[in-house]
C-alpha cells in the first residue's frame, strides 16, 4: 500500500530555527544570571519540548528558576520568531509535489502550538497542510504516539499508510511507536547514525531524495 498521508516535524525538518531558539534562550539565561551556551549546544538541547529545553539549558537548575527562565525565553522568542529562521532549501517544492500526488500532509512538533502555527504560516504559506499542531495541554509530547495517531485519523490515513518525517531520534521513536513509516533527514539537528539507530526506514540528505523516498515507500 502506498502512503496516503505524511506527518512532518518542524524544527530541523521543515525550518532551520536553531539560531533564533539559541538566541532567545541565551537571552533568558543571561537575564537570570546564568551562563549562555554556544549555538551548537542547542543541537542537543532541542527536540523534546520547551520545558526540557529549559532544563538542559539551565543545567538542571531548581524548578522555580527554570520556570522564570522559560517565561523570559517565551516572551523574547515571541517577538524574535522570524529573525534568522528560514525554510530548508527545496522543502516547500517537495511538499507541494506530494500534495499534487494526492497525499494529505500534517505537521506535528513538540514546540509550543502557537509558535508552530505561526512559523508554518510564515515560511510554508502555500502548502495545503490538513493539520498543524505543536505542544498542547493535556496531550503527551512525542515520542508518545497519541498526537501522531490522532493527526493521522484527522488526515484520514491508517497508521501503516502514514509517513513520519523528522530529524531526531524523538521523531523516529514516534514513527515506530505509532506504526508509521519513519524517514529521517540529515540536514537538521542530529546525525544520520542517530536516525538509523532509532529505526528510520529511510534516511535522506536532500529534498529531492525525500520526495523519492516517500513516493516509493513500501510500508
Amino acid at each position: 500500500m502506498p502512503l496516503r498521508a505524511v506527518l512532518f516535524d518542524l524544527d530541523g525538518t521543515l525550518v532551520d530555527s536553531l539560531g533564533d531558539i539559541a538566541t532567545a534562550m541565551n537571552h533568558a539565561l543571561v537575564a537570570h544570571g546564568l551562563p549562555p551556551h554556544p549555538e551548537a549546544a542547542y543541537l542537543r538541547f532541542v527536540g523534546e519540548g520547551v520545558a526540557m529545553l529549559a532544563e538542559r539549558a539551565t543545567g538542571g537548575a531548581i524548578p522555580e528558576l527554570q520556570r522564570r527562565v522559560l517565561a523570559t525565553y517565551h516572551a523574547y522568542y515571541d517577538t524574535h520568531l522570524f529573525d534568522r529562521t528560514v525554510a530548508y532549501p527545496g522543502v516547500a517544492d517537495a511538499l507541494l509535489a506530494l500534495a499534487r500526488d494526492g497525499l494529505r500532509l500534517g505537521v506535528l512538533s513538540n514546540k509550543s502550538d502557537d509558535f508552530v502555527k505561526r512559523l508554518v504560516a510564515r515560511f510554508l504559506p502555500g502548502v495545503p497542510f490538513a493539520g498543524v499542531y505543536g505542544e498542547r495541554p493535556g496531550i503527551p509530547r512525542k515520542p508518545d504516539p497519541t498526537a501522531a495517531l490522532a493527526l493521522a485519523r484527522e488526515l484520514g490515513a491508517a497508521p501503516d499508510a502514514c509517513g513520519f518525517v523528522g530529524d531526531t531520534s524523538v521523531d523516529m521513536d514516534t514513527a515506530r511507536a505509532a506504526g508509521m513509516y519513519g524517514v529521517g533527514v540529515t540536514w537538521g539537528f542530529r546525525t544520520e547514525a542517530e536516525l538509523h539507530a532509532h529505526g528510520a526506514r529511510a534516511v535522506v540528505s536532500s529534498a529531492d531524495a525525500l520526495l523519492t523516498a516517500l513516493r516509493t515507500a513500501a510500508p
